[in-house]
C-alpha cells in the first residue's frame, strides 16, 4: 500500500506538470525573457533565491520532468561558474539519486522477481563493475540521465557509490553548460552548446575507463606472461589434454572451425564416462532391473521366478556394450573428424607448449596458442587404516576386478550413499548379493531433499541393501576374514565382506601435468574465471577438472565455452552459463532434479512454494505398476516461473526434459499445462503437476462471479 501511495503521489505530480504545462516556463525563451527579474531577486535575496533554485532543481530532477538542461543554463546566468557549478552539482546529484531510490522502492522487487533468470548476469556485472558502468553513461549525454537514474534502481549498485559516482562522472557536463549560462544571451538554440563534436568528445570520455579497464588487463597479463618466452610461431592452434567429455567436444569443435588441433589421452579414449562410469554403471543397472522384474512378475499377473544368471555373462555384457560405443569416441573416428589424437601423456611446459611421453618413452613438443585441460577426475579414497591391504575396489576398477570372477561376490560393502553408492549397491542387491550400504550423513542422497532421500531408502532396502546411515567408517580389519568396522550410535560395529566397494566420490585429477610449475591455482578443482581461463589467459580447463558439477553432460556443455573463448577469445568471448543444470542418479525409482530443491530454497532464503502431483494418481504409473514417486515443482509464491523441479520415478531423467527446456527459454507451469501431452504417459505427470499448481491459484473471486452468472442464467 506504500508503494501504491507513493507511485500515485508520484503520478499525480507528473499529471499536474503537463497538465498545467508547468514545462513552457523551462524552455530557453522564458530565461532570457525572465533573466532581467531573476537577476533582480538574486541581488535582494541571493540566500533565499539559492535556496529555492535547489529546492525546485532537486525535485524536478526526482521526478524525472524534462528541463534540468534549462536550469543548468539558468544556474550560470545567475550564480556564476563556480557557485552555479556547485549548486548544480550538488542539486542533480541528490535529485538523481531520489529518482534512483524512488525507482528501487516501487520496482525492484517485482523486476528482480519476475526476471531474475535473466538478469543475473546483469546482476553480476554490476555487483563486479557497476561503478564503471555508472561512470560512463553519466559521461555521454546521449543517454538520457532519468533512464539512467530509473534503471540503476532496479540493479543491486550500492546507493552511496551511485551517489559519488553520478557526482563525479556529472560534473564535466555540468561544468560545460554552467559555463555556457554565463554567455546566454549568445545562445539561440541549445544545439549551439551540445553539438556533434562536443557529444563526441563526452561520449570518448565515457570510454576512457574501459579502456583504462582494458589496459590494466593487458598489463596483468604482460606481467603472467613476463617470465616465459613466446614462441614464434605455433605448431597449433589448439592442444585438448584428456579425452573425456570435455576432451572430446573441445577438439571437435576446434577441428570443426578448421583449426589445427591435437587431442592427447593418456589411457582410455571416451574417458571416465564411457570406460568406468556412465555406460558400464548403467548397462549393470539394466540387468539388475530385469533380474528384479524376473522375481516380482507376480506383480504383472506372470509367475516370480527367481533369476538364474551367470555373473561372468552380466559382466562380459558389459564390456560388450562398451565395446560397441567405444567407436564413437575413438581414435579412428576423431582422426577422421580432423583432430590429430596422440596417446601419451602431456605435461604443460610453459604456457604455449605441452610436452608429450609416449608408452614407450619418446618425447615431442609442441607449441599451440592455446591449451584446454580436460584431465577428469578420480575416485576419492579415504584414509583408512587397513583399506590399502583389504584389495577395495572404485568405480574405476570393480569392471575389470569383476571380470576375472566367475561368481559374484557373496558380500558386498558399499562405502558411500551418494548417486555412484546408490546405484552400485542397488544394482548388486537386486543381483542377488548381500549388501551392505555405509552412509556416514544422517540419510542417503543428502544433497536430495528429505522425502526424496526416504524414497531412496526404501528403494534400496526393498532391492535388499541393508542400509546404516550415521556410520562412518574407522577401520578395516585383514584377518582371515576382511571386515570394515563402522561406527554409529550405538557405538562400533564389524560388517564382513567379500567386496569393499569404495564410492563416496570423485576428485578432480589436478597433479602430474605442469600446474604446480606454471602457478596455475587449484582449489579442489582447477580455479577459473568465468570464461573457463586460468591464471594464463590462453589456458582453459573443462570438465570435471573445473567443477562445480561433474556430470558428463556439463562437461560438454562446459568444453564449448572453452573451446570457443579458446580459438576466438581475441574477439568476444562468451560466460559458462550454469542456470539450468540437470542431474539424475539411476536408481530404481530414478530421482532426477533441475535447479532448486526444498532444501537449498530454505538454505538460501529464497521464498517459494511447493506443487506435488504424485505418481499413483497417474494411470500410466498404475498400469506400469509405477507408482512411487511424485513430481515436485518449485515455484516464487503466486507465480508460474518454476525455480527447481524434482522427479523421482520411473524413467525420471527423461520426464526431466520438458523442465529443462521451460527454465531454460522462461517457460512458466502455464506453458506446460497449455502443452497437450500423449495418453496414457509417463510425461502426462508433467501437466498434472502443472494443474495442481493452478488448481492452488484458481481465481476465487472471478469463480463466485461467474457462479452467480450461470445461476441468474438459469432463471
Amino acid at each position: 500500500m506504500k508503494r501504491i501511495a507513493i507511485a500515485g503521489l508520484l503520478l499525480l505530480a507528473l499529471v499536474a506538470w503537463f497538465q498545467l504545462d508547468l514545462g513552457q516556463y523551462l524552455t530557453l525563451d522564458a530565461l532570457k525573457a525572465q533573466q532581467t527579474a531573476i537577476d533582480g531577486y538574486y541581488c535582494a535575496n541571493p540566500l533565499l533565491v539559492t535556496a529555492a533554485f535547489f529546492a525546485i532543481y532537486v525535485a524536478l530532477t526526482a521526478l524525472s520532468v524534462p528541463g534540468a538542461v534549462i536550469l543548468t543554463l539558468a544556474a550560470g546566468a545567475i550564480f556564476g561558474v563556480a557557485t552555479g557549478t556547485l549548486v548544480v552539482s550538488f542539486a542533480s546529484t541528490i535529485g538523481a539519486t531520489l529518482a534512483f531510490l524512488a525507482s528501487r522502492y516501487l520496482f525492484r522487487d517485482a523486476v528482480q522477481a519476475r526476471f531474475s533468470a535473466r538478469l543475473r548476469a546483469v546482476n553480476e556485472g554490476v555487483a563486479r563493475d557497476g561503478a564503471f558502468y555508472l561512470f560512463s553513461l553519466r559521461l555521454v549525454p546521449a543517454f538520457p540521465f532519468f533512464l539512467v537514474n530509473l534503471a540503476m534502481g532496479l540493479t543491486p549498485i550500492r546507493t552511496w557509490t551511485y551517489y559519488w559516482v553520478s557526482q563525479l562522472g556529472m560534473l564535466l557536463g555540468t561544468v560545460v553548460y554552467v559555463n555556457a549560462g554565463t554567455q546566454l544571451a549568445r545562445i539561440e538554440t541549445l544545439s549551439d552548446i551540445a553539438s556533434p563534436g562536443l557529444l563526441a568528445s563526452f561520449t570518448a570520455l565515457g570510454l576512457l575507463p574501459w579502456i583504462g579497464k582494458w589496459i590494466m588487463a593487458a598489463v596483468k597479463r604482460r606481467r603472467v606472461y613476463a617470465r616465459w618466452q613466446r614462441p614464434a610461431r605455433f605448431d597449433r592452434n589448439l592442444v585438448v589434454i584428456g579425452a573425456g567429455a570435455a576432451g572430446l567436444v573441445s577438439s571437435l569443435i576446434g577441428a570443426t572451425v578448421k583449426a589445427k588441433v591435437t587431442l592427447v589421452e593418456a589411457a582410455k579414449m571416451g574417458g571416465d564416462c564411457l570406460n568406468y562410469g556412465c555406460v558400464p554403471s548403467k548397462a549393470l543397472i539394466k540387468s539388475a532391473r530385469i533380474a528384479d522384474g524376473m522375481r516380482h512378475a507376480d506383480r504383472y499377473g506372470l509367475q516370480a521366478a527367481d533369476p538364474r544368471f551367470s555373473f561372468k555373462a552380466v559382466i562380459k555384457r558389459i564390456h560388450e556394450v562398451i565395446a560397441t560405443i567405444e567407436p564413437h569416441d575413438s581414435v579412428e573416428r576423431y582422426t577422421g573428424l580432423g583432430v590429430e589424437v596422440v596417446k601419451g601423456h602431456a605435461r604443460i611446459v610453459d604456457p604455449w607448449t605441452v610436452e608429450i611421453t609416449a608408452a614407450d618413452g619418446t618425447r615431442q613438443r609442441l607449441t599451440t596458442r592455446s591449451i584446454i585441460i580436460a584431465a577428469g577426475a578420480e575416485p576419492l579414497v579415504p584414509e583408512l587404516p587397513g583399506l590399502a591391504e583389504s584389495g577395495y575396489l572404485t568405480s574405476d576398477t570393480l569392471w575389470e576386478a569383476f571380470a576375472q570372477l566367475d561368481t559374484m561376490p557373496r558380500r558386498i560393502v558399499v562405502l558411500g550413499g551418494g548417486p555412484i553408492g546408490c546405484e552400485l549397491a542397488q544394482a548388486f542387491g537386486r543381483l542377488g548379493a548381500a549388501v551392505t550400504q555405509i552412509e556416514r550423513d544422517e540419510r542417503l542422497l543428502p544433497r536430495e531433499d528429505a522425502d526424496v532421500a526416504a524414497l531412496a531408502r526404501t528403494a534400496q532396502e526393498s532391492a535388499g541393501v541393508t542400509v546404516l546411515t550415521g556410520h562412518a567408517a574407522v577401520r578395516v580389519e585383514n584377518g582371515d576374514e576382511r571386515r570394515l568396522i563402522v561406527a554409529g550410535p550405538d557405538g562400533e560395529a564389524a560388517i564382513a565382506f567379500d567386496a569393499l566397494i569404495v564410492a563416496i566420490g570423485r576428485k578432480p585429477r589436478l597433479t602430474g601435468y605442469g600446474l604446480e610449475e606454471l602457478g596455475i591455482e587449484t582449489r579442489g578443482t582447477v580455479v577459473t574465471d568465468e570464461y573457463l581461463a586460468t591464471l594464463y589467459p590462453n589456458i582453459f580447463a573443462a570438465g570435471d577438472v573445473a567443477g562445480p558439477y561433474q556430470f558428463t553432460h556439463t562437461a560438454s556443455h562446459q568444453a564449448w565455452f572453452a573451446s570457443v573463448n579458446a580459438l576466438f577469445g581475441q574477439f568476444w568471448r562468451f560466460k559458462a552459463d550454469y542456470r539450468v543444470i540437470p542431474w539424475t542418479t539411476f536408481i530404481d525409482p530414478e530421482v532426477a532434479r533441475v535447479g532448486l530443491n526444498e532444501q537449498e530454497a530454505t538454505e538460501k532464503g529464497i521464498p517459494h512454494e511447493v506443487t506435488v502431483f504424485p505418481l499413483q494418481r497417474l494411470d500410466r504409473a498404475v498400469v506400469e505398476s509405477a507408482t512411487a514417486g511424485f513430481v515436485k515443482v518449485l515455484t516464487p509464491p503466486g507465480k508460474d516461473r518454476i525455480l527447481g523441479v524434482t522427479i523421482v520415478g520411473d524413467h525420471a531423467g527423461e520426464l526431466l526434459a520438458e523442465y529443462v527446456l521451460a527454465m531454460k527459454h522462461g517457460l512458466g507451469l502455464n506453458k506446460i499445462l497449455a502443452t497437450i501431452h500423449t495418453y496414457p504417459t509417463m510425461a502426462e505427470a508433467n501437466k498434472f503437476a502443472a494443474g495442481e499448481w493452478k488448481k492452488k491459484h484458481a481465481p476465487e473471486r472471478l469463480l463466485n462471479l461467474v457462479e452467480r452468472y450461470h445461476a441468474w442464467r438459469r432463471r
